[in-house]
């Protein structure tokens, strides 16, 4: 069993109905050695008060307070800067974890030497049923992520070894933060596991999700962010068209 101790960042706003089964997935983790830094970003439900009964219970559990609502971004970025652990995972406060996530995560990383690694997920709507499983590339690189985030936030990792970087206030900042991190580590690799490692809650207004918008986002990533010139912008673009497609069948 490794020694490692892994951080786990949980954004956490309004979450009351979703919150119990993604902490308890967390802390009943076979890899015990962890801390669940939860950062409550201006709730006005029970969601505080339940974060506060967990930290009693388990020492593990550590509650940071945001005096407002500022955003998925700037609450991890409050979790990352508190962590103490020397990996680094993510989990929002509607999504949950097989219980052998970390530990079969660790065993790939100190297996292939990788300081980042991702793996296959369920996307899950509100009544449970299993909409599709997300199964990511063996292995990808910073040209791989052009065409598509295949790091799941919820079941990305990175060691600590590599660097923090911050997540961006921008559309796609999960994509943005693994964009970044995969090019500063040169690879990523999935961890090979006999069945999902996570499961997606896919809620009512993802599905209704604006399109447009979220392709508009994407074309501003690559010539902002990425700084790609027009022609590469066009053809990543339509490569991420594609593997969006392919994601939902």
């Amino acid at each position: 069993m490794s020694n490692d101790l892994v951080s786990v960042i949980m954004p956490v706003y309004n979450a009351e109905a979703w919150l119990q089964r993604a902490v308890d997935s967390v802390l009943a983790q076979s890899h015990a050695r962890l801390e669940l830094i939860t950062v409550d970003d201006g709730s006005s439900d029970r969601s505080p008060g339940m974060l506060g009964a967990y930290a009693v219970a388990d020492a593990r559990v550590r509650v940071l307070t945001q005096s407002r609502n500022g955003g998925v971004a700037n609450a991890r970025n409050a979790g990352i800067a508190a962590a103490r652990g020397n990996y680094i995972s993510f989990l929002d406060a509607d999504d949950w974890w097989h219980p052998a996530k970390l530990e079969r995560q660790l065993a790939s990383m100190r297996g292939s030497g990788a300081l980042i690694s991702y793996g296959t997920y369920w996307r899950v709507a509100e009544d449970g049923r299993v909409l599709s499983q997300v199964t990511p590339p063996p292995q990808v690189t910073w040209q791989d992520m052009l065409a598509s985030n295949f790091i799941g936030n919820l079941t990305g990792m990175y060691a600590r070894d590599l660097g923090d970087v911050p997540f961006q206030r921008i559309g796609h900042e999960d994509y943005v933060f693994w964009l970044e991190q995969v090019r500063r580590a040169g690879k990523a690799v999935r961890v090979e596991s006999p069945e999902p490692l996570a499961w997606y809650l896919v809620r009512e207004r993802s599905l209704s999700a604006n399109k447009l918008r979220a392709a508009s986002w994407q074309w501003d990533i690559y010539r902002s962010v990425a700084k790609l010139g027009l022609m590469q912008s066009a053809f990543c673009m339509a490569r991420y068209a594609r593997h969006a497609m392919l994601k939902r069948i």
